[in-house]
Order: structure tokens, then C-alpha cells, then sequence
């Protein structure tokens, strides 16, 4: 069901901003620092662990789909209320954990990409047959 989807975004959430908090502790910052990025990245996750293994029913992963969508305006509403001046003002630690973030999904979007299974190329398979019917 769909509120299955709002339980996964939920969990995924109280973890992303626990580790957020951690990080921002770990990084000598006092606010957290990627939460929902982190939550984020658990959700894509998640979501494809569940599929994988066949425990994803069709109307929990439209509820993901529809958390997955709202991303964007949310990260924006909390984006705004963000000072960046000051976060930037208050040291490295900003950038450092901006570049950490920018690194880290690029390794998450590269190890996706390389899980997705090709799919093949049917017309090429068919000019393949034809050619071998032909000779």
C-alpha cells in the first residue's frame, strides 16, 4: 500500500538525520549536515534492495515514487530557510562537506549504474537472424 512507501520515506528519514547529526558531530559542526541527503540516498536504496528481492508490491513502490517526487520542492522549502553565508563564514567544514556529498553520490549513481542489468538490442538481434536466415 501506499502508507507503506510513507513508512519507508519515514525510516529512511529518522536514520538520515541521525547520521547527519553524527557526521556534523564527527566533522566538529554543530547542525546537521546532509540529513536529507543521506535519507535520500537510503530510500534509492532501500527501494531497490526491497525490489530485488520481490518485496516491493506494486502499490508501496507509487508511494516511494510519490516521496522520490516530492524531493525537489522539499529540499528547496528547507534550502530557503538555510543561511548560507553564515554556513560558509563558519569555516572549511561547509565545503568539505559539500564536496564530501558531491563525491559520495557520484560513487552511489556509478555503483547504481553499474547494477542495472543491459538490455539487449532487439532490432540488432533481428538483423542478426534475418542475415543468418539469408546466407
Amino acid at each position: 500500500m501506499i502508507i507503506y512507501g510513507t513508512a519507508l520515506l519515514a525510516i529512511c528519514h529518522l536514520l538520515g538525520i541521525f547520521l547527519g547529526d553524527l557526521l556534523g558531530a564527527l566533522l566538529g559542526a554543530k547542525t546537521n549536515v546532509g540529513g536529507v541527503g543521506i535519507a535520500m540516498i537510503l530510500l534509492i536504496c532501500a527501494r531497490l534492495w526491497l525490489h530485488r528481492r520481490g518485496l516491493m508490491p506494486a502499490q508501496t513502490e507509487m508511494g516511494v515514487g510519490f516521496w522520490g517526487a516530492m524531493y525537489i520542492p522539499v529540499v528547496v522549502a528547507m534550502a530557503a530557510q538555510q543561511n548560507v553565508v553564515s554556513a560558509l563564514r563558519g569555516g572549511p567544514v561547509a565545503l568539505l562537506a559539500a564536496f564530501a556529498t558531491v563525491l559520495v553520490c557520484a560513487v552511489c549513481v556509478s555503483l547504481i549504474n553499474r547494477g542495472e542489468r543491459p538490455v539487449p538490442d532487439v532490432d540488432a538481434d533481428a538483423e542478426a537472424r534475418v542475415a543468418t536466415q539469408r546466407a
